[in-house]
């Protein structure tokens, strides 16, 4: 029989895992990328060299994503496709580890080939700065009894209409933070940003609670937030543990092992497994993966 202790949901309240997240969240890989960054650079080639930089220690929670000036997040390469780098591109670079299934995202924006310490200028410099006062306003509000719909209004309010309104950006619509557990990368648990009429109704309220944790995003845009879908397919994806996948193809079970296997409930990208093109028909016949 398992004892009580190993029933539990173990949170920060222990020592223990705060340690694991600090070391999940020391961010050597995503300053070695930033570094990395620069003209005549391939994306593709810094996602490889982030999965080659890992300690052993740490594993993969969320695929290496790069996404470059009007991509919105999460748009991690397909082997055939690349994009050079140059002088002035706007640069998100996002990530995720894990350490005994104690989550901690990493993320930061940046533009190619500004020398450390130099002041920016332009489009470029307002969004960056209207994001970092907006993640701040942010910070401050997720708190013990506060609510998650209290923090979208007063966040919306704050940082919409005093921070990001003045430098002419607008937060991204709908976009979500999670709550994370161990194992669980989006937890029920919510915060919204900027949220439709119809978001607003649809999101579910709860209250923020000692000890939990949440991977806290902010996406702000120099145009009107509203993201449109340029038509490329998603290559992010994730099993989920809760749902029976019915795969008839020989080509789904084994892209379903192989995901199973190396990535257990964590996302993943198709680039990631050993043969992409059979990956990509395997994923299509498994219906139901998220992605």
């Amino acid at each position: 029989m398992l004892g009580k202790d190993e029933h539990q949901e173990q949170t920060i309240a222990k020592d223990l895992v705060v340690t694991k997240y600090k070391i999940g969240g020391e961010g050597r890989v995503l300053g070695s990328l930033v570094e990395a960054s620069c003209t005549c650079v391939s994306v593709l080639s810094l996602c490889e060299k982030s999965n080659k930089e890992k300690e052993m220690k740490k594993v993969l929670a969320f695929p290496t994503s790069i996404s470059v000036n009007i991509c919105v997040c999460h748009f991690p390469l397909k082997s055939d496709q690349d994009y050079i780098l140059k002088e002035g591109d706007l640069v998100k670079i996002d990530l995720g580890v894990h350490v005994d299934g104690f989550i901690t995202n990493v993320a930061h924006t940046f533009v190619v080939d500004v020398a450390l310490g130099t002041q920016g200028t332009g489009q470029n410099a307002d969004v960056i700065k209207a994001a970092h006062l907006c993640a701040e306003a942010a910070l401050c509000l997720v708190k013990p009894g506060n609510q998650n719909t209290q923090m979208t209004k007063a966040w919306n309010k704050v940082a919409h209409s005093r921070i990001a309104h003045s430098f002419n950006c607008t937060p991204i619509e709908g976009m979500l933070s999670h709550q994370l557990k161990q194992h669980v990368i989006d937890r029920e648990n919510t915060i919204i940003q900027n949220p439709t009429d119809l978001q607003k109704k649809d999101h579910e309220k709860t209250e923020f609670e000692v000890h939990e944790v949440y991977a806290v995003g902010v996406l702000i845009s120099s145009g009107e937030g509203n993201a449109k879908d340029a038509g490329q397919r998603a290559v992010i994806y994730n099993r989920d543990p809760s749902k029976q996948y019915g795969l008839k193809m020989k080509t789904s079970s084994a892209f379903f092992s192989e995901a199973e296997r190396h990535f257990d409930v964590m996302p993943f990208t198709l680039r990631a497994f050993e043969n992409e093109k059979k990956a990509c028909t395997g994923v299509v016949s498994a219906p139901n993966m998220n992605c």
